[in-house]
């Protein structure tokens, strides 16, 4: 009986909690249900069963997440939870570690809120390194809100108060029912078809249902997509949509994306007055260190006295001049005595000599060439013996089936082998 093929019990249990902790699916789960068998530890962990009309699974929520409750959970209580699945490794049970629970009802919104957030969130939309920058000064801003209510009011009237000069587009649309999001949409269509340097897009406050346009996925992507770079303004400063995370700046109400978009006209106007105040003194300063320039060139002994310059240089060429003079008279007698030199040389005086002396040279290098070149050899009555183009020394070297090839002072001599006899005198 082989005991190798059974496994332990721990090990089962650790192999199903491997392939459950590594199951994409099971990291973020979102349950509905009902609360039962609900203990607040001590520790403030709470543990808990969550169960539907056929089914039920046990859960736990750990003190730091428990604290983030907005309500008191008890039994029968219908929640909406959020968490990931594991084993417990001690019983072997699988259940849910709950990171987040809200009651049932509008917190379905919550639940869809949060889950397109980090869904987004993963794709980058939120990244800083895609938020188009504010232009300090723009001179045309779209919004796009209602074209009746206090949001439109709010922004029209900040800007026209900071900054009169700007101009403003309204592109009306939807902000709250079940057309809104398509309505949102196109009118960012639209404005990117505009000239604007900036869009402001918002509403009043109102619930959550009221903002759940802009919470919407497509509203989210188009609001990303935009070449133009928008201030999201929805709601009140405590309400966040997905609208302000995509959007490259958040403002907390639409009065304050109106003044984010549009300067100050009286800080310009005490910018512009500071500016100017600082130029004339920069102007007035350099007025003056010109001036003290000109007096001090003016009063200069070169220009009192113009024709110094001229002596001077005068003086200047008269003494290149001469050391040129210098130097071409010492280059020239040196040549001179080089040439003479020359002309008294031994060799150039006695060409015979250095002939003779070349021709003895040459003659004592042929007679060496004679004597080590291998056809005066022949001369003298030896041969040169090869075969297959090899020069053979010894008789050893020779193969009897193929031809030697002797090569005599005045021809080739090939010649077949009968007999190889050795010399023993060597």
């Amino acid at each position: 009986m082989n005991k190798d093929k059974y496994l332990t019990v721990g090990a089962l249990t650790r192999y199903i909690k491997y392939k459950i902790d590594s199951d994409e699916h099971l990291k973020t789960v979102f349950l509905k249900g009902e609360i039962s068998n609900f203990k607040m530890h001590s520790t403030g962990h709470m543990y808990f069963s969550i169960k539907d009309e056929t089914s039920k699974i046990n859960a736990i929520m750990f003190a730091r997440d428990a604290k983030k409750v907005t309500f008191t959970p008890q039994e029968g209580t219908k929640v909406l939870v959020m968490g990931r699945i594991s084993v417990y490794e001690s019983t072997g049970n699988y259940q849910i570690y709950v990171q987040e629970m809200l009651e049932d009802g509008v917190g379905n919104l919550y639940v869809a809120f949060e889950k397109l957030k980090q869904q987004l969130s993963k794709e980058g939309l939120f990244d800083d390194k895609y938020k188009k920058k504010i232009p300090k000064i723009p001179k045309k801003i779209g919004i796009i809100t209602a074209p009746t209510g206090a949001a439109i009011k709010d922004i029209l009237s900040t800007i026209k108060r900071r900054f009169p000069i700007c101009e403003t587009i309204l592109f009306p649309s939807l902000v709250q029912g079940e057309f809104a999001k398509e309505d949102i949409v196109k009118k960012l269509k639209i404005a990117n078809t505009y000239d604007l340097d900036v869009i402001i897009l918002g509403r009043g406050g109102g619930s959550i249902e009221d903002l759940w346009p802009f919470n919407e996925e497509i509203v989210a992507r188009e609001i990303f997509a935009s070449r133009i770079p928008i201030i999201s303004a929805v709601g009140h400063e405590v309400d966040f949509t997905i609208a302000d995370f995509v959007a490259d700046l958040r403002a907390p109400t639409p009065t304050g994306a109106a003044e984010m978009a549009v300067p100050n006209m009286v800080d310009i106007k005490n910018h512009i007055k500071q500016l100017s105040i600082r130029l004339n003194e920069n102007i007035s300063k350099k007025i003056n260190i010109h001036k003290l320039l000109l007096e001090k060139y003016s009063n200069s002994f070169v220009i009192k006295n113009p024709m110094i310059i001229y002596e001077n240089k005068k003086l200047k060429i008269e003494e290149i001049k001469e050391n040129a003079n210098r130097i071409l008279k010492q280059l020239l007698e040196n040549n001179k005595l080089l040439l003479d030199k020359i002309k008294t040389n031994y060799i150039l005086n006695n060409p015979s000599t250095l002939y003779k002396e070349s021709l003895i040279k040459l003659n004592n290098l042929i007679e060496k060439l004679e004597l080590v070149n291998p056809l005066g050899v022949l001369k003298r009555g030896y041969s040169l013996t090869k075969q297959e183009n090899k020069v053979i020394t010894s008789i050893k070297n020779i193969d009897k089936t193929k031809t030697l090839v002797i090569k005599l002072q005045d021809g080739i001599v090939e010649t077949e082998i009968k007999k190889i006899k050795e010399d023993l005198n060597g």
